[in-house]
């Protein structure tokens, strides 16, 4: 199997690399990814600016671009043909919830769906002493029991997978899940520069959620793995005849 491996969290990260370290005793395996951290880019890609690649070492590229260019790059310059699988990741942090809308790990997934092959974005869900090998183990399993009917699957899908940050034998097993809702306390810090123009940073705690059932907060938080199949159609179909209703009327 070819299997192409991308991230929003820079060509050294040591989540990319552990995938990669696991992935390439058993499939040929490609790394694409950005030449530095490109964390919550979402799904920009570059037009206003040419776009290079480095050849760092066998099979393994870098780009100053985003991490839907990586994928678009990877798909249309570098590899040698269409891969089987694209994992981007593994995320220094989770992507759960609302996360997902901001996550360039989940828009290099995205991106690959796009064009129509089988994708997830994969992240660990803690903030230091991540499990990161560990956590491989959890994808490389994963991918196992899809096996062939991964691309079956995978048709205008893609997965969201959420890892706790644990050793491997503590981890319970996968539950499919929903997007939860993290509650976010944005914090816009005010500052002033050496020359005294004012300056900014956004921040805030990210780290509380409600507590839904079936979403992959709690799963996570419970010790499973959180498998959450996400839509590339974004239309909220239960809309559509309530909208009818009240725009049938000409103007």
């Amino acid at each position: 199997m070819l299997i192409l491996l991308s991230n929003d969290d820079g060509i050294h990260s040591e989540g990319l690399i552990s995938l990669k370290e696991i992935f390439e005793k058993h499939h040929d395996v490609f790394v694409v990814a950005p030449e530095k951290e490109r964390t919550c880019v979402s799904h920009a890609v570059t037009i206003h600016k040419p776009l290079r690649i480095k050849h760092l070492s066998h099979n393994i590229y870098c780009t100053n671009g985003t991490p839907a260019d990586c994928i678009c790059l990877a798909l249309n310059k570098i590899l040698p043909k269409k891969p089987d699988v694209i994992i981007s990741g593994i995320n220094k942090g989770p992507n759960m919830g609302q996360d997902v809308h901001y996550s360039g790990t989940v828009a290099a997934a995205k991106e690959g769906a796009f064009m129509g092959i089988a994708s997830m974005a994969v992240s660990i869900s803690g903030r230091e002493n991540f499990y990161f090998k560990d956590a491989a183990m959890v994808v490389f399993r994963l991918l196992e029991l899809f096996k062939d009917d991964l691309k079956k699957m995978l048709k205008d899908v893609f997965l969201n997978i959420n890892i706790p940050n644990l050793p491997f034998d503590e981890i319970k097993g996968f539950l499919v899940t929903r997007l939860g809702k993290r509650l976010y306390n944005d914090i816009i810090t005010e500052r002033i520069d050496p020359r005294g123009n004012k300056y900014y940073w956004i921040g805030g705690n990210g780290d509380t959620y409600e507590k839904i059932d079936g979403s992959d907060f709690i799963a996570v938080e419970k010790g499973f793995v959180s498998v959450t199949p996400l839509s590339l159609d974004l239309t909220n179909n239960y809309y559509i005849d309530k909208l009818k209703k009240i725009l049938r009327r000409s103007l």
